[in-house]
């Protein structure tokens, strides 16, 4: 379930301790976490990249994430305009029209998450390699020497 988390009152900044201006995310006070936590959530960052060819219908945007349900992705986008990242318009009329865009602050994450969903495509071989091997590993342990 998405939520919007406020952000901690007392913020610390650890990277130099020396320079408290210089945000470190491994820093359980630190605000930047916030953002992490946003983006790391399942369904914000194929939002994002749905959102990022133009404006969407929410059943247009459903369709084209895939596989989420209404009330996921209405909390999503819910999260997601709280946080900035997602503009939301609506229209009176029967039946009343809801339109969903990137704002400003969410088109500037497009490149950091289209890198990242470069990676994943080029490694998911690997990725999905590994894991094999780690369950063929596992199942041995149980099974034992056979």
């Amino acid at each position: 379930m998405s939520t919007v988390t406020p952000m901690p009152r007392t913020a610390r900044f650890a990277t130099d301790p020396g320079d408290p201006s210089v945000p470190d995310v491994l820093d359980p006070g630190c605000p930047s976490r916030v953002v992490f936590g946003r983006i790391g959530e399942r369904w914000s960052m194929f939002v994002m990249l749905a959102l990022a060819g133009g404006t969407l219908r929410f059943t247009e945007l459903r369709a084209k994430v895939g596989d989420v349900s209404r009330k996921v992705l209405t909390e999503t986008l819910r999260a997601l305009e709280a946080d900035g990242f997602v503009e939301r318009r609506a229209w009176d009329g029967a039946p009343p029209r809801v339109e969903y865009s990137l704002s400003p602050l969410g088109r500037s994450l497009l490149g950091p998450i289209d890198a990242m969903r470069r990676w994943a495509e080029a490694n998911v071989p690997d990725v999905l390699a590994s894991r094999e091997r780690h369950l063929m590993i596992e199942e041995q342990a149980l099974l034992g020497p056979g």
